[in-house]
């Protein structure tokens, strides 16, 4: 199985807190949290790895080089930032696959990665992970009826629900009407806007999900995926 991993962007809000790093490299648990990610599909049966980076990227490709844990990594680095969209767009055409995952570089998610699989192997439509939530207010909401997405809410919406956990399983051409190189949002400029005519489905994950690009969640990581 491919996976592709988001690692190129700026960290903003946590520059702070970690300011000479790309924010995938931010230490948790005494690693680099990309270690923990990677280690983590190792795990789940992930054979190659396309990193797509831009901020700081030679760092991150200096310390893995072109293997990890028996996968091969192999990279995408932007020359100027593409947004979530262009970045996957650019990315895909790295794979081999007809299928790739995609995740972010700085959440954790314990996926189920098995049922996922077999949910792509029935339908083969694209995919977004979901996950429940005790607020969306900070996410994001997405709706869900019959397994199908039928809508994605604006951030502001308070309340338990479900939110996109950035995650999607992807075919490898969905993304060619866009240009190779031009920069959009995958969730606004290609999920909301086609959602009338594409069909996405939605899996409802259970496993542990925790962004680390916010300051509380990337202190609360440092316990929650210690041992990993």
């Amino acid at each position: 199985m491919e996976a592709i991993v988001l690692a190129g962007g700026f960290g903003t809000r946590l520059r702070h807190v970690v300011p000479d790093l790309p924010k995938p490299m931010a230490p948790v648990a005494g690693r680099p949290f990309l270690e923990i990610l990677l280690s983590t599909l190792a795990k789940k049966g992930f054979t190659r790895i396309v990193l797509s980076l831009g901020y700081m990227a030679q760092t991150i490709v200096t310390h893995f080089g072109d293997r990890y844990q028996d996968m091969e990594l192999v990279y995408e680095i932007e020359d100027s930032p593409l947004g979530t969209g262009g970045a996957i767009r650019a990315a895909l055409e790295n794979c081999r696959s007809d299928h790739a995952y995609i995740f972010n570089g700085d959440t954790y998610l314990d996926l189920e990665v098995d049922s996922l699989e077999a949910m792509w192997e029935q339908y083969r439509q694209p995919l977004i992970v979901v996950r429940e939530v005790p607020d969306t207010a900070r996410y994001g909401r997405v709706e869900l009826a019959d397994g199908r997405i039928t809508a994605f809410r604006e951030k502001g919406d308070v309340g338990p629900g479900l939110i996109n956990a950035g995650c999607y399983v992807l075919p490898r051409h969905l993304l060619e009407g866009f240009t190779r190189g031009q920069a959009f949002s995958l969730e606004s400029d290609f999920f909301a806007a086609s959602i009338d005519s594409v069909r996405f489905d939605g899996f409802v994950t259970r496993g542990l999900f925790i962004d680390i690009g916010v300051p509380d969640d990337y202190t609360s990581a440092q316990a929650m995926l210690a041992g990993l």
